[in-house]
């Protein structure tokens, strides 16, 4: 009578289990392709190792400088394979689309042109990923479509961001209606 019982919960287990799996759990699917290897299963980001030969320049900003000539900081973006073409194609950036922005200190002087200025040492990275379906929520670093993290060039690996309400989205405040990324900045996304 014992085995009876016994079998008899492990097979209710086995149902209760096989329910909440087919009905009772909706978890979005990880991320998979490129962008598998930027975020890991908790929602923490990384900056791609590859993205300056995998991924495709979308544009460049600088930021003036604040007395004198020339500029403080060079950015340069990147995106995923096949971002541009999607946003081309509707105007929305894809579930998982990755974008990659390098932020340098610059060094400005005279040439023969004219004052430039030009990248110097590298300051870090900032990482966005795209997430239409809110795979992070319980992640401060994830929240309005979006994945966001700052990364100090000394380690690529590891975020100094811990909220991205805090860190990152009062920078991007401005392209709200453009989900939140400046794109008239890019002409690679001119439809």
């Amino acid at each position: 009578m014992r085995i009876v019982s016994a079998l008899a919960v492990a097979l209710l287990g086995m149902s209760v289990v096989g329910a909440v799996t087919s009905y009772g759990i909706d978890t979005p699917p990880p991320y998979g392709g490129t962008t598998a290897a930027v975020v890991d299963d908790t929602g923490n980001l990384r900056v791609p190792a590859d993205y300056r030969t995998a991924y495709q320049l979308l544009g460049s900003w600088v930021v003036a400088a604040d007395d004198g000539p020339g500029s403080r900081e060079l950015h340069v973006v990147y995106a995923s394979p096949g971002t541009i073409a999607a946003y081309r194609k509707d105007g929305h950036f894809p579930d998982g689309a990755v974008l990659v922005k390098e932020v340098f200190d610059t060094r400005t002087e005279d040439m023969t042109t004219g004052t430039v200025s030009s990248a110097g040492a590298l300051a870090g990275w900032f990482v966005m990923v795209k997430d239409d379906v809110g795979r992070f929520s319980g992640n401060k670093l994830w929240g309005d479509g979006w994945g966001w993290s700052w990364f100090d060039a000394t380690d690529p690996q590891k975020t100094t961001s811990t909220d991205y309400t805090t860190d990152c989205r009062s920078c991007h405040e401005p392209a709200r209606q453009s989900d939140w990324i400046y794109t008239h900045g890019y002409p690679a996304l001119t439809r």
